[in-house]
């Protein structure tokens, strides 16, 4: 997480003269509490602001993400000025043929797939680029406004005039992307611009914040303090609600300098790189794209517990020492120890059983989508599990990235919410027969029968 500001001259309405706009933002990542790993990236710099919701197995969705977040960085060393929304257009065909040229080069790879939301800032007007359902607020006088809208197969329900608002927030489809950078199909962003002000305060967040958030939560917590520590809040409000995906939130302010100058002055901004760019960053695991050689990685990423490491007075760390153990008075017989040993490990393992009969997840089943009762962790392919309900559909009809998801499986809290997982890949199947054009889906998509779960 980082704050940084970054100066623009725009005329006075009087045409007296010009008045410096500082853009200051935030920017912060979280795995959320449930994904094994974090696909979403971000970035904050003084001219651009991107937010990227990557998808697909074998780290293809960190890598996408990343890569359409860096490409989009590029943009924020020399602004594109008039040109902008071309410019824009122009960042996602470069990432479209960056995501070919990977899956072209590493096959295992194909099926990746990315949301992004850009937003490119310059004097008094901001362009936004959009594809798939990461979101771009606006905060006004108050008034939260979204700016961006969902390229999601519950939003065209909702266009349709057949569910509201409210209903799509809470259906269970409302993942089903309908349109994402993928690589193997061109897509067509919206593309918009608008005039802005100094006090407007922007949010770019992936679908782990706006996803288990109100509109009028939002709201209240975008409403006050600095950019720094609103995304902190915001992420700590994801967490307390669950947060089932990984969460990402970029905040900017466009603050007004009391004095008016009459030239524009040269940034010293540092932009802010989050989530798993920050990674691949890290591990030099970014090929063909960089991010600006000024930018910093992402300073949230996991240090020690404080419960494990301890600073000294010249701020070096140390392991905590151990306290003594109290002498005992006299050993027990070895017949004893043996016995509460045992009698330990039953306990654990009665314990233990009970606990991995009430875990599910989802997973293949002979080609089937299916559910699985237990843990995939233990001796055998299956490990502490079995399969006890199969869908009609197969793994081949999905999308290729949620074939990856299946087959490395996907975790439920229960039976329920496994049910619900099924159904909605049941419809991305559906989506695929019906639209087989659709970014990820096979090539040559079937009708999928109808679920058995």
């Amino acid at each position: 997480m980082a704050t940084s500001e970054q100066p623009a001259a725009v005329p006075t309405p009087s045409g007296e003269g010009t008045v410096r706009l500082r853009l200051r933002y935030a920017a912060r990542s979280d795995i959320g509490l449930v994904r094994q790993g974090n696909e979403d990236s971000g970035y904050a710099g003084g001219h651009m602001l991107v937010v990227a919701d990557g998808m697909g197995g074998h780290a293809a969705g960190e890598l996408a993400s990343a890569t359409a977040v860096a490409t989009f960085a590029e943009l924020d060393r020399e602004p594109p000025g008039d040109e902008v929304l071309t410019a824009l257009a122009g960042a996602i065909d470069q990432a479209h043929d960056e995501l070919s040229r990977v899956i072209g080069d590493a096959p295992d790879f194909a099926g990746m797939g990315t949301t992004v939301t850009a937003l490119s800032w310059e004097g008094d007007r901001v362009a936004l680029a959009h594809v798939g359902d990461s979101r771009a607020y606006l905060l006004r006088d108050g008034q939260l406004q979204q700016l961006t809208k969902d390229h999601t197969f519950v939003q065209t329900l909702v266009d349709a005039g057949r569910i509201t608002s409210d209903e799509a927030a809470v259906h269970e489809k409302r993942n089903l992307l309908i349109k994402a950078l993928d690589g193997v199909h061109h897509v067509e962003p919206d593309l918009s611009m608008r005039e802005v002000k100094a006090g407007d305060r922007f949010l770019l967040c992936s679908d782990g914040l706006s996803g288990v958030l109100k509109p009028t939560e939002l709201q209240e917590l975008l409403s006050s303090g600095d950019p720094t520590g609103t995304v902190t809040r915001l992420v700590e409000r994801a967490l307390e609600a669950g947060a089932p995906d990984n969460v990402t939130c970029v905040v900017a302010d466009l603050v007004a300098d009391p004095e008016p100058i009459v030239t524009e002055s040269s940034s010293t901004a540092m932009p802010v790189v989050v989530g798993a760019a920050a990674e691949l960053r890290n591990r030099d695991r970014l090929p063909g794209i960089d991010f600006p050689a000024d930018s910093q990685p992402d300073p949230d990423r996991p240090t020690p517990s404080p419960a494990l490491v301890s600073a000294t007075a010249d701020g070096s760390a140390e392991l905590p020492k151990a306290k003594a153990p109290r002498k005992r008075k006299r050993r027990l017989g070895p017949l004893v120890v043996s016995l509460s040993v045992l009698a330990v490990i039953l306990i654990g393992l009665v314990g233990f059983w009970g606990w991995a009969h009430n875990q599910y997840y989802v997973g293949n089943v002979n080609g089937k989508i299916g559910i699985y009762q237990g843990i995939k962790d233990g001796f055998g392919p299956n490990g502490f599990s079995k399969a006890i309900q199969t869908s009609a559909t197969s793994v081949s009809q999905l999308p290729t990235y949620s074939q990856d998801e299946i087959n490395k499986t996907i975790p439920a809290g229960n039976l329920e919410a496994a049910r619900n997982i099924v159904a909605t890949l049941e419809a991305q199947a559906a989506q695929c027969a019906a639209v087989p054009k659709t970014p990820g889906c096979p090539q040559t998509a079937t009708t999928p029968t109808a679920g058995g779960v």
